[in-house]
Parts: structure tokens; sequence; C-alpha cells
């Protein structure tokens, strides 16, 4: 009997220990089965928090900064320009542009060819969107990607800037009411006019920090991580040129039109310079006539000494 008892005993405490086991594994699938979905909440929420951080008693300016992959650059393009309209912002810059890395031609038959281009397709792109929707659309980009290559998410705490610019709003209109107060003359107009200046630019800062405070600016770099080929049916040039390359008919009749131009030429050469072909007949004629004369005196002395 108490045999029976140890043997149930160690039967019992077998598949209690399998059974544990056995959860055990069960446990373990079902954490790894959802660490994946707790690291990409836990991901969305970094976004989220960095992108919507709130401190009391701080304001902050946010600007973003996203390097990444997608599969197709068009379409993740237009899904981003669309979704920061419907969150209320607007696109500043969108530069969409394919580098063409090579360009072969292919010829297909006497008159066709085959264009092939091997390029890749960028677009940087810049968007402002409300800040309190700054998060979901970094989430929204998010998604898009293939691979994340850089993320960079600023929030500037301008404070103390906001701060100083309403005391210096403050001594600009202090002292605007004592420059008022003072005698009318040409200092007096200069100091006002230099006044009003200062007051302007302070008024032009201090609504290009509340704008900036009210809409995030993102810059967005993305990018195809493979090439693409585009062919594109063209002409066959090289045999139009060689069928247009030479004409024996045509260039013969050129050269004899050339030739007798080249004539034509010649004789209107040879009449612009009739005065010096004037001027040298007559100097080639008194040259001779010279020289016979001086030849029939040399003879006639010759017979006088003889004589």
């Amino acid at each position: 009997m108490k045999t029976t008892y140890i043997k149930l005993s160690f039967a019992a405490a077998l598949l209690l220990g399998v059974y544990s086991c056995k959860k055990g594994e069960a446990t373990v699938i079902n954490n790894d089965s959802t660490a994946s979905a707790e690291y990409a909440e836990i991901a969305s929420d970094s976004i989220s928090s960095v992108a919507t951080m709130k401190v009391k008693d701080k304001q902050f300016i946010k600007t973003a900064d996203v390097n990444m992959e997608v599969k197709d650059v068009y379409d993740a393009t237009i899904s981003i320009e669309k979704s920061v309209q419907e969150l209320g912002g607007f696109v500043t810059q969108s530069n969409l542009r394919r580098n063409i890395l090579s360009e072969d031609s292919y010829n297909t038959s006497d008159t066709e060819a085959m264009l092939v281009k091997k390029y890749q397709t960028e677009n940087t792109m810049q968007v402002r969107v409300p800040t309190e929707n700054l998060g979901t659309l970094l989430t929204f980009i998010n998604d898009k990607k293939l691979f994340l290559n850089s993320r960079v998410i600023n929030a500037e705490d301008v404070t103390s800037s906001i701060k100083y610019a309403e005391l210096e709003s403050k001594r600009i209109k202090k002292t605007g009411e004592n420059i008022s107060q003072l005698k009318t003359n040409k200092d007096k107009v200069n100091m006002s006019n230099d006044n009003m200046s200062e007051e302007n630019q302070q008024q032009l800062a201090n609504m290009d920090v509340t704008d900036h405070l009210k809409y995030s600016t993102v810059d967005i770099y993305i990018k195809e991580p493979q090439l693409r080929v585009a062919e594109i049916a063209v002409t066959n040039t090289t045999n139009i040129d060689n069928k247009y390359q030479f004409s024996f008919v045509y260039s013969a009749k050129n050269a004899f039109i050339e030739g007798f131009y080249i004539i034509q030429r010649l004789i209107v050469g040879l009449i612009m310079i009739w005065p010096f072909l004037i001027i040298s007949f007559f100097t080639f004629y008194f040259y001779r006539k010279n020289q016979s004369k001086k030849k029939r005196n040399l003879r006639f002395a010759e017979k006088s000494s003889a004589s």
C-alpha cells in the first residue's frame, strides 16, 4: 500500500513538472509574440513623447529631420503631402528628381531602337504642420519606411527669449513715450524714426517666433534603395545617319556650283584691281622704252668712237 502511494506520488509530481514546463514554454512564446508589438508601441510612444512634449511654464519650437528609404518615392510623396494637408499643414518644398546613372541605346531594327535608362529616385521635402500634430505626422512617415537612416527631433526652449522680447517691447514703448515728451526738433524726429524702426523689427521677430511655435518644420529626405530601369522606344539614329551621310549627285552638283562661284570671285577680284593693272602696264611700258633708248645711245656711241 505504501509502495503504491509512493508510485502515485512520483507520477503526479512528474506530470506536474511536465505541465509546468509546457506552461512555461507557452508563456515564453506568448511573451515573444507580444514583444514586437510592445516594441512598436514603445517606438510610437517615443515619437509622440518627443514630438508632443509639454512642460509647464515652458514653450518649445519643434523641428524634425527624417532621412529614410521607401519602396516608391512618388507614392510616398503623394501620401505624405496628403497627410500634411489633412493635419492642417502645408508643403513648402518638394523636389522630386531622378538621378540617371546610365543611359544606353540598343538598335532593334533598321528604324527602331530601345533606350534603356537606369536611375534612382529621391525627393527632398520640407513641410510645416501644426505643432500639436507633429507626433501624428512623424508616426505616419515612420510607417512608410523600408529603412530609417536617421531621425532628429529638436525642441528648442524659447521661454526666456519670449520673456526677453516682452521686456524689449515694454522698453521700446516707454522710450517712445519719453521721446514724445521732448521738444520737437531734428533730433526728436531722428530718435522717433529709430525707435519706430526698432519697434517694427521687434514685432516682426515676435510674429516669427509665434509662427514657429504654432507650426513645426519637418525636413524629409526619401529615396529608393534599388535602381529602376526605364525602357523607351526611340528611332534608330545610326541607320538614319548612314542613310543620309553622303550623296554623290548632290555633292558633285554643289562642287560644280562652288567652282563656278570661285571663277566669278576671281574675275570680280581682277576687276577690283584694274587701277593697279593700268599703273603696272604703263610702268613696264616706260621702263622698256627707257631701256631701248639707252641701248640705241650705246650703239651710237660705239659707232662714233670706232669711226
